[in-house]
């Protein structure tokens, strides 16, 4: 664990830091990261030594309840924050609560805003979903040589503009590991194979929860299983609820409460003078 003190200067321990995660890219050592969207799900993840969390910036809080000593970023979605102004806000706000870096797939400059303001940021290169438009669809990319260069302009764009690490999204693996040794950033993948310094898949993918995963994914559970038997007992008991209360059977005096002896009387008494 390292002591650290947060962007709102709070006294706090972290089982890795950025420069660790940077050391770590340095020595070949492979990082996990899972999604999280609140504290019951962080603490599975921390309780099974996973490196690091990824969330949502709204959910921040409630994450970190679940994971109080684990690297977490926030991630700023899209169309959460519009302006860079709101961006901006939306980043220190998270980094505030004790976030450890923060994730933005938008431009270069806004990059640059977070990181003039301190901030650890990270981009997204490869596949990003909200542009998938203008590569022809949700496809891998770096299949060819033209493309595998176009992602190692767009990282290095991000270190220039003051990114540690960025997201590498549906990536041909073997261009990744090629390309990654060329840029310092610390990449994340998911869909991209082994070739990113972090492997990142998404909890309910891991879990076994998701009813179309993606081609990248693979579960190590069957929470689908269990979620659909959940189901089916959830919905046998308030089947259960409503055929009692029609037949009168619920609420039974094993359930109420009656009024104290002779205490009826007195109301009875009382309404009839109304």
């Amino acid at each position: 664990m390292k002591r650290i003190f947060t962007y709102g200067h709070g006294h706090e321990w972290r089982n890795l830091t950025v420069a660790g995660k940077i050391a770590n890219k340095a020595r070949g050592t492979k990082m996990t990261q899972v999604t999280a969207r609140n504290a019951e799900e962080a603490a599975i993840i921390a309780d099974q030594g996973v490196d690091m969390i990824i969330t949502g910036s709204d959910w921040f809080a409630d994450v970190r309840r679940g994971a109080p000593t684990t690297f977490i970023t926030a991630a700023l979605f899209a169309g959460r924050f519009i302006t860079k102004d709101e961006i901006l806000r939306g980043a220190i706000e998270a980094s505030m609560q004790g976030a450890d870096s923060v994730l933005t797939p938008r431009s270069m400059e806004v990059v640059e805003m977070l990181a003039k303001e301190g901030l650890c940021v990270q981009g997204h290169v490869g596949m990003v979903p909200s542009t998938s438009s203008r590569q022809g669809g949700m496809r891998t990319l770096g299949k060819t040589a033209a493309e595998a260069l176009t992602i190692l302009d767009d990282m290095r764009r991000l270190h220039d503009a003051g990114a540690y690490g960025c997201e590498v999204e549906c990536v041909a693996e073997d261009a990744l590991a090629a390309i990654s040794k060329h840029s310092p950033l610390v990449t994340s993948s998911i869909g991209a194979g082994a070739g990113g310094d972090v492997i990142f898949l998404f909890f309910e993918d891991i879990c076994g929860e998701s009813e179309n995963p993606p081609r990248h994914a693979k579960s190590w559970g069957d929470g689908a299983a269990i979620r659909k038997q959940l189901d089916d007992e959830r919905r046998k008991a308030v089947a259960g609820f409503r055929a009692a209360v029609t037949s009168g059977a619920f609420p039974d005096a094993a359930h109420s409460v009656q009024m104290l002896p002779t205490e009826m009387d007195r109301l009875l008494e009382a309404l009839d003078k109304r």
